[in-house]
C-alpha cells in the first residue's frame, strides 16, 4: 500500500526534497509556539477560551494555533494569500498590470514583487490591529513602544513565512504557500474533532 513511499525514499533527490520540506514546516510550528516579546500569552489564551466560535477562532485555525499563543507566526500567512488576491482583482482594473501580467515571466515576477510589498502592508495592519484589539480587551499590556516590537515582530514573522513558503516551492516538494497553509489546519484538526 505505501510502496510509493519507499520507492520515492530510494530517489536521492526526492528525497533531500522531502526532507527539506519537513524541516521547513518543522521550523514554521515551532515559531507557532514562540511567543512575541513583551506578551503575556496566557492572558491572551485565557481570552480565546472565553471567545469561543467567534471568527478569532477561525482566524487561530489558519494560524495553526499560533494566534491563541501571540506567537510570532500568529498572522499565519494569511496576509499574503489576501496581497495576492487583491492583485489578481487589481489587474482587471489597472491597465499596468494587465500589461505587466501579459509580458510573460518578467511581468509575473514584477507582479510578485507587489504582492510581497503589499503583503508586509497588509500584515502591518493585522498585526496592529490585534494589537489594539488585545489591549481594549484587557488581554495584552502594552505601551506605545511594545506595541510597536509587537507589530514588528508579528510582520517579520509574516515576512519569514512567505520566504519559507518560496523555499519550499523552489527546493521542497510542492506549493510551499499552500502547505504552509495545510499544515495549520492539520494542527487544529484534533481539537477539531471533538
Amino acid at each position: 500500500m505505501f510502496s510509493w513511499l519507499t520507492n520515492a525514499w530510494r530517489v536521492p533527490e526526492l528525497r533531500r526534497r522531502l526532507l527539506f520540506t519537513a524541516m521547513i514546516l518543522a521550523l514554521y510550528r515551532l515559531g507557532s509556539w514562540i511567543p512575541v516579546p513583551g506578551v503575556d500569552s496566557a492572558q491572551i489564551e485565557e481570552y480565546f477560551n472565553s471567545q469561543d466560535g467567534t471568527i478569532l477562532s477561525l482566524l487561530n485555525i489558519f494560524s495553526g494555533g499560533a494566534l491563541s499563543q501571540f506567537a510570532v507566526f500568529a498572522l499565519g500567512i494569511m496576509p499574503y494569500i489576501t496581497a495576492s488576491i487583491i492583485l489578481q482583482l487589481m489587474t482587471v482594473v489597472i491597465p499596468r498590470l494587465e500589461q505587466l501580467q501579459k509580458e510573460g515571466e518578467a511581468g509575473y515576477a514584477k507582479i510578485n514583487q507587489y504582492t510581497r510589498y503589499l503583503t508586509i502592508i497588509l500584515a502591518a495592519a493585522q498585526a496592529a490591529g490585534f494589537a489594539f484589539l488585545f489591549q481594549r480587551q484587557g488581554a495584552l499590556d502594552a505601551n506605545f513602544g511594545r506595541g510597536a516590537l509587537i507589530v514588528l515582530t508579528l510582520t517579520a514573522g509574516c515576512a519569514l513565512l512567505m520566504w519559507m513558503g518560496e523555499l519550499i516551492t523552489k527546493r521542497g516538494v510542492g506549493n510551499g504557500i499552500s502547505l504552509l497553509i495545510f499544515a495549520s489546519i492539520l494542527t487544529g484538526l484534533p481539537l477539531g474533532i471533538n
